[in-house]
């Protein structure tokens, strides 16, 4: 197997290496959710509310570490090499989830997930080692694949958890996960090189008091951050009330947990089909026209689901909506990469998962507030807003213009 792989260019061989691992932490952060609440109910006499409210809690830690802990790790990728940090990350998680195998309060388990969020950066240091390395008229479809695997875990992560958990137990999922990310370490050691370029001395002091203020200086940047948060606040904002909202639409008598499990999985599949299709369109025709596509489709699949009468419908549509992210988030990947110094990549795309991980805690605040407010309907409504509002000021920026000269 060694041989095979080293026989391959060295940017194939890391994209995939690095797909898998990608792959694996999607699962790794997403396989818990099937039984997190019934977990929790084991660990104390909790009541509904309680039970409701530790669970929300425990959800979201994960996420609002990462956003926190992400640019940190992203400077010193920059400085020590990013391959350092894929181990540090795959490491990490491995020792992380296995332990919540052993957790005997919800303190325990509360503080292992603050750490599964602290130990992060895989996903970040893989697509920025990605975009550093891969030849220029490759690095759309590379980006793409490597989405394709975070994408592909979050989506099998939670058939997988309830798999596990039937088939052994809730504990005995945490440990195979450990045991998988273990193996996610060591293929990341062995097989991922990491090409390291000197850097003149002057870049190198840039690189060390690179700050916040600094990206959210350049429009650009903090644009395509902005739009990695928006599109996840729009995906995941259906989530709250998804098998409400398909119960609604049911006729009396229908399973509501098959059915709203295959909506939830429309848009995953979707993306994991056509990111790659499009990355490659992208690099051929231009990110630009590519942009434009992502956004306007996206308006026009959630305005046409805001007036779904059946569920078989709703799922045609989340599956299209998996199609609007497969060609949006990849070139947001690609314009990052061309708009950010080489020796600041890992730092901009640590910040890039900080704001998606903004994304993945708002979304479904927003489609609470929003159903709360309205209807489970206004929710696409609003999301249809969104897309047209953050359209918009790509339209104003100089973005469109600069990455087709």
């Amino acid at each position: 197997m060694k041989l095979k792989m080293q026989q391959l260019p060295l940017w194939r061989q890391n994209l995939y290496v690095l797909w898998f691992g990608v792959f694996m932490t999607g699962m790794g952060m997403s396989e818990i959710m099937p039984f997190l609440s019934l977990f929790i109910a084991e660990l104390g006499d909790f009541s509904k509310e309680q039970l409701s409210l530790y669970s929300g809690l425990i959800f979201a830690v994960t996420f609002l570490v990462m956003a926190i802990v992400s640019p940190l790790w992203g400077k010193l990728a920059d400085q020590k090499g990013r391959k350092l940090m894929l181990l540090r990350a795959s490491i990490g998680m491995c020792i992380v989830i296995f332990l919540m195998g052993f957790v005997t309060n919800i303190w325990e388990l509360l503080l292992l997930r603050a750490l599964q969020g602290a130990f992060g950066g895989y996903v970040s240091n893989s697509n920025a080692l990605v975009a550093a390395q891969t030849p220029r008229q490759h690095s759309g479809h590379a980006l793409s694949i490597l989405v394709t695997g975070i994408t592909a875990g979050n989506l099998l992560g939670p058939l997988l958890g309830g798999f596990l958990a039937d088939a052994f137990s809730y504990r005995t999922s945490f440990h195979i996960t450990g045991v998988i990310m273990f193996l996610v370490f060591l293929l990341t050691w062995v097989f991922v090189h990491e090409k390291q370029q000197e850097q003149p001395a002057q870049k190198q002091t840039v690189t060390k008091t690179l700050t916040f203020t600094d990206i959210r200086k350049n429009k650009v940047i903090l644009l395509l951050l902005t739009t990695t948060l928006l599109v996840q606040v729009v995906t995941m904002s259906i989530n709250p009330i998804l098998s409400l909202f398909v119960k609604q639409l049911l006729d009396p008598g229908q399973s509501v947990t098959m059915m709203a499990g295959l909506v939830a999985s429309m848009p995953g599949i979707s993306t994991v089909i056509a990111a790659p299709a499009f990355g490659k369109l992208g690099d051929r025709i231009g990110t630009h026209k590519l942009l434009i596509f992502g956004f306007v489709f996206a308006m026009v699949v959630f305005a046409a689901t805001t007036f779904v009468t059946n569920v078989y419908l709703l799922m045609f549509l989340r599956l299209l909506t998996g199609v609007s992210d497969a060609a949006l988030l990849p070139v947001i990947q690609t314009l990052l990469t061309k708009n950010t110094a080489p020796e600041n990549t890992s730092l901009v795309f640590s910040y890039n998962q900080s704001f998606q991980s903004l994304g993945n805690m708002c979304g479904p605040l927003f489609g609470s507030a929003i159903a709360a407010i309205f209807n489970y309907r206004g929710i696409f409504a609003f999301c249809s807003l969104i897309m047209l509002i953050n359209f918009v000021s790509f339209t104003r920026s100089k973005l469109f213009v600069s990455n087709e000269k």
